[in-house]
């Protein structure tokens, strides 16, 4: 006697929507699952890489280090003795000269003495926010309440001086007390804490690609096109770094700015999964229309993909309970979406 075939596992609900009684689904795939868990974890795992390479590394010896200190040191000793040479010879002509240089000196050195305190702070304030960061991924990742209710309350106090933030800020509080599973606490500060900032994001990157797609498309030489989306770029990692909390200064946008093009760098094979093929095809259309074009259209989707990384690093949570915006979500008139619009955040 031959074995009967088993029927595949499948669910039954009530589905009162469309009036019958029962409707019968596939049962998902337990391996489909698993593999999209892994794609969010790889992903995860790229902002945190790029944030330990550049934002969050210690200044441990090297010899590279060793030679600009010493040269920096030099050109200060030069640069002291000129000035003290400088303002001895003012004084050798007259006291009022003498008394005015010696004035603007000391000036200058405040005003040096303030930058350089606004960037220590600006470090500090961004490795706090990759320290969030990680920190809040790995409470989500363990379920813990207690590490839970202590960094969703580090992420509020981040947005303490931010106004609009208030009613959000005092909601979390009580919360805190109330929700018991840590993950869902965290999912809650994602919903009702992120989605403003990502807007402003996303808005960011939507003007910035629209920036460098039209002047790349109208420039007469590939020199200005280079130049101009170096400094968009740079502009726009500075802009979403403010919008998420951080408040960079010179030295801390170039370690920020290192830090995306390491997540760039490492995100580069996971890009096949994102728009990577829609990119190739836009391009290709583009540019059977016009190789300007297509060279405005191309430059504006790296834009995106610049901005798009750089709010992944920046953010000082990962994303849990929304999903990653993708460069056709930012950007979508980069690829003939006249519906879509970039403006309009997923909640």
């Amino acid at each position: 006697m031959s074995e009967e075939k088993k029927p595949r596992p499948r669910a039954f609900r009530l589905d009162p929507a469309t009036g019958s009684d029962f409707v019968v689904e596939d049962r998902p795939d337990p391996y489909q699952a698993e593999a999209e868990l892994l794609v969010g974890d790889a992903a995860e795992q790229a902002v945190e890489v790029a944030q330990g390479r550049e934002i969050l590394r210690g200044g441990g010896f090297s010899w590279v280090g060793l030679l600009f200190s010493a040269l920096g040191g030099l050109a200060t000793f030069a640069f002291g003795l000129w000035l003290n040479g400088l303002i001895e010879a003012l004084f050798a002509r007259s006291a009022a000269l003498g008394a005015i240089g010696l004035g603007l000196a000391g000036i200058a050195l405040l005003a040096l003495l303030v930058l350089l305190g606004r960037e220590i702070f600006a470090t500090f304030r961004q490795r706090h926010i990759a320290l969030l960061h990680i920190a809040l991924a790995r409470a989500h990742g363990a379920d813990d309440r207690e590490a839970a209710r202590k960094q969703v309350g580090e992420l509020a106090k981040l947005y303490e001086k931010r106004p609009e933030t208030a009613a959000v800020r005092k909601n979390l509080g009580e919360l805190r007390g109330e929700i018991i599973d840590g993950r869902d606490l965290i999912d809650i500060a994602e919903r009702q804490l992120m989605p403003p900032l990502d807007h402003s994001a996303r808005s960011e990157i939507a003007a910035a690609a629209k920036r460098v797609s039209l002047v790349a498309a109208l420039s007469p030489r590939a020199s200005i096109d280079m130049i101009f989306v170096a400094f968009q770029a740079l502009r726009l990692i500075r802009r979403i770094a403010e919008i998420y909390g951080g408040r960079p200064g010179m030295l801390g946008a170039w370690r920020l700015a290192r830090a995306v093009g390491a997540h760039l760098a490492i995100t580069g094979g996971m890009a096949l999964g994102d728009s990577l093929v829609q990119q190739i095809l836009g391009h290709g259309i583009a540019a059977k229309i016009s190789a300007r074009l297509g060279e405005g259209v191309l430059n504006g989707m790296l834009t995106a993909r610049i901005g798009l990384s750089a709010m992944a690093v920046c953010r000082p949570m990962p994303f849990f309970a929304q999903k990653p915006p993708g460069i056709r979500d930012v950007a979508p008139f980069l690829f003939g979406d006249g519906g879509a619009s970039a403006e309009t955040p997923k909640v």
